[in-house]
């Protein structure tokens, strides 16, 4: 069923779904942190003039159910108790069809990853549902349809913004009351079905390919290009990697809280056990990883159709040494083709 809503009426109907949601969406933030552009970030709204639906956002919505920062456990005096979460409302999230594939992928890695679902990541993902935001086309920096990433059917309500209102599609009954006074017009969402980069995806036949992989030395340009700094994980989101640090309060006590804490697998020392050896000790071995994890190790191992590499394009945007990720992927693809190109040769030469 679908609805247009002015942006008056919308502004009464965000009151109503303000009683029992916090509503969350890509809004500026100014020039936080003396950016000499504008950010945009997920946080909470008051009013529909807040949605940034025009622009892209400088960080994804994940953060809304899975905190930057996020207490597990208290201690003290030999004794620890659980951290609970204390929100009551539920959360109505304002997000692209790519983000809402990505957040399916998170919820792989923390729900059914090994038998046991993260209490510490369901308890907040229960309370979400989404307010999908039809994409006009996407950016340059996008990839979502070579990621296949571009739709998507997990929402409770659709929008279209326009210039004089939105276009409203409701799947979800919950929310079929609030809009039950607007105008009733026939909506269904378009999605993007090209965008103006295109990536190739290339085709990894087992493990003895990625051995040939993990050798290549497609990988050492990024020794010298990539940073180390982890930014482009920080936007992303796909990306799970946290690390667990224990706080004690003062230095005089026993006392403190256990924390889960954003990390990113593009640290050189995220990798380091102890005694010091790192696991990924080059910038390109952490490129690699990352890599292969976003576009063979995730679908190989939960045997799904998608990869965890939505085609946002966040990562590009926010790397600061213009490392574009499309381009790693598809430059993959060409050392792919070269190696097997190489194995037909060496099969040919044989066969004579």
């Amino acid at each position: 069923m679908g609805y247009f809503i002015n942006y008056d009426s919308m502004e009464t109907v965000l009151d109503e779904i303000k009683k029992k949601y916090i509503i969350y969406a890509p809004k500026s933030l100014g020039n936080a942190g003396g950016m000499q552009k504008k950010v945009i970030r997920y946080g909470e709204i008051n009013s529909i003039k807040d949605v940034v639906y025009d622009q892209v956002s400088d960080f994804s919505p994940k953060e809304v159910f899975y905190p930057i920062v996020q207490p597990l456990i208290y201690f003290r005096e030999g004794t620890y108790i659980e951290s609970e979460l204390e929100i009551e409302k539920d959360f109505l999230i304002f997000a692209r069809p790519c983000d809402i594939c990505g957040i399916e992928r998170l919820d792989q890695i923390f729900l059914h990853n090994g038998g046991q679902a993260d209490n510490f990541y369901q308890r907040y993902r229960e309370k979400v549902k989404f307010a999908m935001i039809e994409c006009d086309g996407g950016w340059d920096t996008c990839f979502c349809a070579s990621m296949k990433t571009n739709k998507t059917d997990n929402y409770s309500i659709a929008v279209k913004f326009e210039d004089n209102g939105l276009k409203v599609q409701v799947k979800d009954d919950a929310f079929k009351d609030y809009f039950s006074d607007g105008k009733q017009v026939d909506y269904k969402p378009e999605f993007v079905t090209a965008n103006t980069k295109t990536v190739r995806i290339p085709k990894i036949e087992g493990p003895s390919q990625v051995s040939q992989i993990i050798a290549s030395d497609f990988w050492k340009q990024f020794d010298e290009k990539c940073i180390g700094c982890g930014g482009c994980n920080t936007v992303c989101i796909s990306c799970s990697c946290f690390d667990t640090v224990d706080v004690i309060y003062n230095e005089t006590s026993m006392d403190g809280e256990r924390r889960r804490v954003w990390s990113s697998c593009m640290l050189k020392s995220f990798t380091v056990m102890a005694g010091g050896h790192g696991v990924r000790p080059t910038a390109g071995e952490r490129m690699r990883f990352k890599t292969m994890h976003k576009i063979y190790d995730y679908k190989k191992r939960f045997d799904t159709q998608g990869h965890m590499c939505v085609g946002c394009g966040r990562c590009e945007i926010r790397c600061s040494k213009d490392i574009h990720f499309s381009e790693v992927i598809d430059g993959l693809y060409t050392e792919v083709e070269r190696l097997n190109a190489e194995a037909e040769n060496r099969e040919v030469k044989a066969d004579e």
